[in-house]
């Protein structure tokens, strides 16, 4: 999970980039980057940290241009404490490229020796960003041979992108001196979305992963790009679009609107606010099955994500909503720190009680998704430490049972509570009086019912199926095995990682 944003303007657009960069914060901690173009030379500045970090005012003078793109990173490939695996990345032919992508490449080590053996171009870090960046120099190489460039060469380039390249990704690039290029993979798993503004000196475009970037800038969304489509936004501003991918099918990552995006985001074509708010409703009938309304006193979210979830469960069972944590918003979310030692000293710092609200009373806890249980641990014990009688747990979320291989960091069977165990075990491993979980298929009812055209979903990470068709157990194992710490970890038990028949899902 990253985010993404790209700009086309009549004026300088390093401080809209970064204001955009801001509003997608959540989608990244890890590291930041800002790429400019003036005339037909880049501008770099990156490095890890926080958008408020990276960017000082020398940076940002030294980014001048019209046009330009941003990423914030959150790492799920290659290695997250390395500086140069932030992005963008660069590449200096053809044309000048540069970009920036927010997924996960299911066949990157393929592509990487097919890279090095048959189109003789290197690469020089662990990131899959900067093997997409040069499939996608070298199919636009193929394309135009060295001639002028149009936009029809740029869409044959992206079409030959989707024949070789697997698994999840939204990408924007600049390619210096013609425009801007926003595209995304043939089943849209990770969002992309395009729209316009104005200013002093004429029209703006700008792409970006959620809608709140768009909005929080003073732009207009206009729409979703669709999977396999690529957009080409030239240096005047003039948009051209055009599918580019053979059977392409919107199935976006369910993940994305149980957690992942802000509320108030729309993504293709779906309010994640009511989204969330669907599976309150949803999750207010696997509460009433497993533990009487009667002998709950008090509703209280997990902060921040869950909050739509609980006050509709609340409002439905008649039980009052109370808050009874308080959130440091300095501290990152605990969910995309790397480490489980750094993710569990890191809840009690994030989160603070409020003992009035527990003391002497039943308490439902609500939370957006349970991954690790390591947080849902600290928080369970942190309600007993105050004073609650006894203490429920329920997850807006299916329990998290598989690896997630499209762009989030749970790739791993044995960091996941869930997996291999039942809801009992779990509760027992957690340490709550009763355990609630959403359901596979109210969680996909509850979501796709805000928008008909969906084809599906990416719900891998709760049902084991994985849409692009390449995964395997063996598959993960070596996705596992590139991981930077995989060292520590051991080697990865492949019998562990068994994956359920579609058939029976």
């Amino acid at each position: 999970m990253c985010g993404i944003v790209g700009v086309v303007s009549q004026a300088p657009v390093n401080q809209l980039i970064y204001d955009g960069l801001l509003l997608l914060q959540h989608r990244g901690q890890d590291a930041a980057g800002i790429v400019t173009q003036q005339a037909r030379k880049f501008f770099m500045h990156k490095a890890k940290g926080m958008v408020r970090d990276v960017f000082r005012t020398r940076n940002m003078r030294a980014l001048p241009g019209n046009v330009g793109l941003g990423q914030v990173r959150y790492p799920t490939a290659g290695n997250a404490y390395s500086e140069d695996e932030a992005q963008p990345f660069y590449v200096n032919a053809p044309f000048g490229l540069v970009l920036s992508h927010n997924g996960n490449l299911t066949n990157a080590a393929e592509l990487k020796a097919e890279l090095f053996n048959t189109d003789h171009r290197h690469i020089n870090t662990d990131s899959d960003s900067e093997v997409l960046l040069n499939v996608l120099a070298h199919e636009l190489e193929k394309t135009t041979r060295g001639l002028a460039l149009s936009a029809a060469d740029v869409f044959a380039a992206v079409r030959g992108v989707h024949r070789r390249v697997k698994g999840s990704y939204a990408v924007v690039a600049l390619i210096a001196g013609h425009g801007m290029l926003a595209f995304r993979d043939p089943f849209g798993i990770r969002p992309l979305c395009i729209g316009h503004g104005s200013n002093e000196n004429g029209s703006t475009v700008m792409v970006a992963s959620e809608s709140v970037a768009l909005e929080g800038t003073a732009h207009q969304l206009d729409r979703d790009i669709a999977p396999g489509e690529a957009v080409f936004v030239d240096m005047n501003g003039k948009v051209q679009a055009e599918q580019c991918a053979v059977g392409a099918k919107l199935s976006p990552c369910i993940f994305e609107f149980v957690y992942l995006a802000r509320p108030d985001s729309v993504l293709d074509g779906i309010s994640v606010y009511q989204a969330r708010l669907n599976l309150g409703e949803t999750l207010a009938k696997r509460v009433v099955s497993t533990v009487p309304p009667n002998q709950i006193d008090v509703i209280i979210p997990i902060p921040e994500s869950s909050r739509p979830s609980a006050t509709q469960l609340a409002h439905l069972l008649g039980i009052p909503y109370r808050e009874g944590f308080v959130k440091n918003r300095y501290v990152g979310r605990t969910f995309i720190m790397p480490g489980q030692g750094v993710r569990k000293k890191s809840v009690r710092q994030k989160l603070n009680v409020i003992a009035s609200e527990f003391k002497g009373r039943n308490v439902l806890l609500v939370d957006d998704s349970i991954v690790r249980g390591t947080t849902s641990r600290e928080i369970v014990q942190m309600a007993r430490d105050a004073g609650a009688k006894k203490v429920y747990l329920a997850s807006a979320a299916p329990p998290v049972r598989y690896p997630n291989v499209y762009g989030i960091d749970m790739p791993t069977a044995d960091e996941l509570v869930a997996h291999d165990r039942t809801v009992e075990q779990i509760r027992a491993a957690i340490g709550c009086d009763a355990l609630i979980y959403q359901d596979v298929a109210g969680m996909k009812r509850a979501v796709g019912s805000l928008n008909t055209r969906l084809d599906g979903f990416d719900a891998s990470c709760f049902d084991g199926i994985y849409i692009t068709g390449d995964i395997t157990p063996e598959s993960i194992a070596r996705m596992n095995a590139q991981r930077t710490d995989s060292a520590d970890e051991g080697d990865v038990d492949v019998s562990r990682l068994a994956l359920p028949n579609p058939q029976e899902a």
